[in-house]
């Protein structure tokens, strides 16, 4: 396993994935879901620990918030929009024809009201529109995502889960959040014996007026990631991320701090399919034989 796509492989071999025939769609066995389940219950006892709220979403988001959330503007080659039939028999019998002569039908569906979802946070944001409490709004939450990133590489899953800890306040409180969140989440993750670097980043802006926000981005340190080695040593893939969003949800979404101010907000987010192949590149694909801190802090 010298390379992504042959620690893929590996992994299938292994009956860890199950291939779908769609790049970056795999299923998982029990035992990659047991490690994953163990990874959330660890970000949920941390989460208890702040007195978030606990929500897990579904993965599909309200077609208004999406669009609030500037995805649309910013992401257009990530986001996944789903479509339903909503004709009549007639366009029933033509949509059966196309189909069964191989021919094109997508013109025959029209957007449903929900998208799929693009990150575990945008649901919490229309929930906070109006005056937060003076010690702001805390939330564990996490959801299945998807992005449009079909690849070889497992660790660039159009499909994968995401768990967030999430805090809309005063600029303050929402810096403090992502600086010491991303300072504990890193700790937790090197509990599990991952080797992490933590790298000033960017998101993958579309287009040119995208490359100017993601310098800026870039500059002002808004995105910090802790990267971690998946299917080669020197291949480091971000697998947990800071992210200082300032006032880009507290002004869509019309939330306000308790002294008037629009409010600010903060994620720690974990990758939570990229820290399981993490720990099986890292330890093996046998939790029997990890080291013994791994074992408890996954499953105390």
């Amino acid at each position: 396993m010298t390379d992504s796509a042959g620690f893929g492989t590996a992994l299938v071999e292994a009956g860890l994935l199950y291939p779908t025939g769609v790049p970056g769609v795999s299923g998982r066995s029990r035992l990659y879901a047991d490690v994953v389940r163990g990874l959330h219950d660890l970000v949920d006892r941390w989460g208890a620990e702040l007195g978030a709220i606990e929500i897990q979403f579904p993965p599909v988001v309200n077609r208004t918030t999406f669009e609030q959330t500037n995805y649309i503007q910013s992401f257009p080659d990530l986001m996944g929009v789903i479509e339903v039939f909503t004709g009549d028999d007639r366009d029933h019998a033509e949509l059966c024809r196309r189909s069964e002569s191989g021919k094109d039908w997508n013109d025959l569906l029209d957007a449903s009201e929900v998208f799929l979802a693009s990150a575990a946070c945008h649901p919490v944001y229309p929930m906070c529109t109006g005056t937060l409490p003076p010690e702001g709004c805390h939330f564990n939450v996490q959801s299945y995502c998807f992005r449009h990133e079909p690849s070889s590489d497992p660790a660039r899953m159009q499909s994968f889960q995401m768990h967030e800890l999430v805090v809309v306040g005063t600029p303050e409180q929402a810096q403090r959040h992502r600086d010491e969140g991303l300072e504990h989440g890193i700790v937790l993750l090197r509990r599990l014996g991952l080797d992490l670097a933590v790298v000033t980043a960017n998101d993958p802006f579309f287009g040119r007026l995208g490359t100017a926000m993601a310098h800026n981005q870039q500059d002002e340190a808004l995105k910090l990631e802790g990267t971690a080695p998946i299917g080669a040593d020197d291949h480091a893939v971000a697998i947990i991320s800071g992210n200082c969003h300032r006032d880009h949800f507290g002004a869509p979404f019309a939330i306000q701090t308790a002294d008037g101010d629009v409010a600010h907000s903060a994620c720690v987010a974990f990758g939570m399919d990229r820290i399981t192949l993490a720990l099986f590149w890292k330890h093996g694909f046998d939790p029997e034989h990890w080291p013994a801190e791994v074992v408890t802090t996954l499953w105390p």
